[in-house]
């Protein structure tokens, strides 16, 4: 299924080649011996936050591999997205969605929950990803957010290999502290954040498997420097609260210097007093 929105001009937030070409690219940087290792690591930090979060409706953008990312979910009614609509694996594949994030198609306080898989990152124009995420979100909906953390020896070496044009480096990694500025400003509340992925982003296996270690002592140690981080906030709801008018009763005004006028029975007798005398 095929839902394309025109195109606006907007900032290029990366240093990627222009075009839907980023996302291809990205699948085939997963299919490499480093890209299978955060593979696996996001895989892990989905089942365990997926599991607690339930609903009617699922929508996962950015899905960068094949593998069931969402198999710990209780959600019924799953969709999957694809960002590259010339891919000919959407084409086949009609349980595949293949639409843009900042046009999403799908009324107001639709979806339960929504997990996005790198999308800020290669995103001409992520502000407008979140607003359509918080508009398709039903009040308590969750959104789920998996992103490259520059705080880390992964962004590190992005500073070497962004302007190469080098997927995933040529993405615009964006920090915490940022993604929690433009999600409380969007009314979301952030229940959970955790970082994962501490060895060196190396392709050799057998390095990388001696350095099993740091993953362990990244957690205790040096938490803060992960290369990779998953983050779940949820819509806040907005009450209101009735204002009640305060009755008050109203007050006399004397106003000095005049006399009080006399009811009409005291008036009467009056007269008749006259008259008698």
């Amino acid at each position: 299924m095929l839902f394309r929105a025109q195109k606006s001009p907007t900032r290029q937030f990366h240093h990627c080649p222009q075009g839907d070409g980023v996302w291809s690219e990205l699948e085939q940087w997963y299919a490499s011996r480093l890209g299978e290792l955060m593979a696996e690591q996001e895989q892990q930090q989905l089942d365990t936050e997926l599991v607690d979060l339930f609903g009617y409706h699922l929508l996962h953008m950015g899905s960068p591999t094949e593998a069931a990312m969402l198999r710990a979910s209780r959600v019924n009614h799953r969709m999957r997205t694809r960002l590259d609509a010339d891919s000919r694996a959407a084409g086949r594949d009609e349980r595949v969605l293949c639409l843009e994030p900042t046009a999403l198609p799908f009324s107001p306080d639709t979806l339960d929950v929504v997990v996005l898989s790198h999308v800020l990152e290669f995103s001409n124009d992520p502000h407008t990803v979140l607003r359509e995420v918080e508009r398709s979100l039903i009040p308590e909906g969750h959104v789920v957010i998996l992103g490259f953390n520059p705080v880390s020896l992964w962004g590190l070496i992005r500073l070497f290999r962004s302007g190469k044009g080098q997927l995933p480096w040529c993405g615009h990694f964006m920090t915490l502290t940022r993604l929690k500025d433009w999600l409380a400003l969007l009314g979301f509340d952030v229940v959970q954040q955790r970082r994962y992925c501490y060895r060196p982003p190396w392709q050799r296996p057998r390095l990388m498997q001696q350095l099993m270690f740091m993953e362990r002592l990244g957690q205790r140690l040096w938490s803060f420097f992960g290369g990779g981080y998953l983050l779940v906030a949820r819509k806040r709801v907005t009450t209101l609260t009735p204002i009640r008018p305060r009755w008050r009763a109203r007050r006399r005004i004397a106003v000095s210097g005049l006399v009080k006028p006399l009811n009409n029975e005291r008036q009467q007798k009056g007269a008749r007093f006259e008259s008698d005398r």
